[in-house]
């Protein structure tokens, strides 16, 4: 299988954009990944910014209005969020906007979705933010009804916290069996599980690669204990290249992020970025998401598609 790239946005701050401006370099940036050869764009499902990419104030647009919007200016890439925390929406209403963002990009969309974190907004928008023991319940839960709404006509579910009762999900997904489930995080005792039990995709947020390949053992452990294959599910990592063609431009590159992201941020040309890649192909990962803040300018996404063609070994598909 060749490998899959991601293309992500968890940022809408544009230096010299106006916000009448915003969302037209959104669709710029999409494009651009399109053209580059990712295969995923997703933004972040939250309602303030995070710490680690800029204060809480800067501009944070409502995901899914976004990505149905980017549905009808894309027509190659896959589209969803990295990821929708369980309590920020009703389970089955989320399966129904992910199903209806699937015929809008006629059979692009994916569910992305994880157990929450930031409480901060979950006090600003008055939305309950459970002990994360009943939040991994509640993700338990919105899954299994995901799935049904998928996949059965009228299909019903009682659990402590949602429940549906013959609920209709038309017009129907357009991709057979619905759109693919991503669940996101790396937790080893209750993520990692509800992974191997319902999900499609797995992200974790980068990380040592030592680290990651002892996680994908527990994660097959999982997958043994609910007799699930484990090559069924594509893995993928955050990755935090900062690519650019000299030490100059690696800089300036390293500059423009935050202190935290820098910390954790190598610079790489395309050769060392294909290899960097590769490390991770070998021990059974096969998906590579890059961020918006790393991948700044119009040279830099020009970058990520050679080294999406370099680690494929082809060219980028039309």
């Amino acid at each position: 299988m060749a490998a899959f790239f991601g293309f992500h946005m968890p940022t809408f701050t544009f230096r010299g954009v106006s916000n009448d401006r915003l969302f037209d370099r959104v669709v710029e940036n999409a494009k651009a990944a399109e053209r580059a050869g990712f295969d995923l764009v997703t933004v972040m499902d939250h309602l303030y910014q995070i710490r680690g990419i800029g204060p809480e104030t800067e501009p944070m647009m409502e995901a899914y209005t976004t990505l149905s919007a980017l549905a009808t200016q894309t027509s190659r890439v896959k589209l969803g969020t990295l990821v929708t925390g369980v309590t920020y929406r009703n389970p089955a209403l989320l399966a129904k906007m992910v199903t209806t963002l699937d015929v809008i990009s006629k059979g692009r969309a994916i569910l992305g979705v994880g157990a929450a974190w930031n409480e901060d907004e979950h006090r600003g928008y008055g939305f309950e933010f459970p002990p994360i023991a009943r939040r991994m319940d509640r993700l338990d839960e919105a899954l299994t009804i995901a799935r049904l709404m998928f996949t059965e006509d009228r299909p019903s579910f009682e659990g402590k916290y949602y429940r549906i009762d013959r609920a209709v999900n038309v017009p129907r997904p357009i991709q057979p069996g619905g759109p693919k489930i991503l669940v996101g995080g790396g937790g080893e005792r209750r993520t990692l599980r509800l992974l191997a039990q319902h999900g499609d995709i797995g992200h974790w947020f980068g990380g040592n690669l030592e680290d990651l390949k002892r996680k994908k053992q527990v994660f097959e452990q999982h997958c043994e204990a609910v007799n699930r294959d484990p090559s069924e599910v594509l893995l993928t990592v955050g990755l935090t290249l900062v690519l650019a063609e000299n030490e100059k431009d690696a800089r300036a590159l390293m500059e423009g992020l935050s202190p935290e992201r820098r910390a954790m941020a190598q610079t790489a040309n395309v050769a060392e970025a294909a290899e960097v890649i590769g490390k991770y192909l070998d021990a059974g990962f096969g998906g590579f998401t890059f961020n918006n803040n790393v991948l700044q300018t119009p040279d830099s996404m020009g970058l990520a598609g050679e080294v999406i063609k370099a680690v494929r070994g082809s060219g980028v598909p039309a």
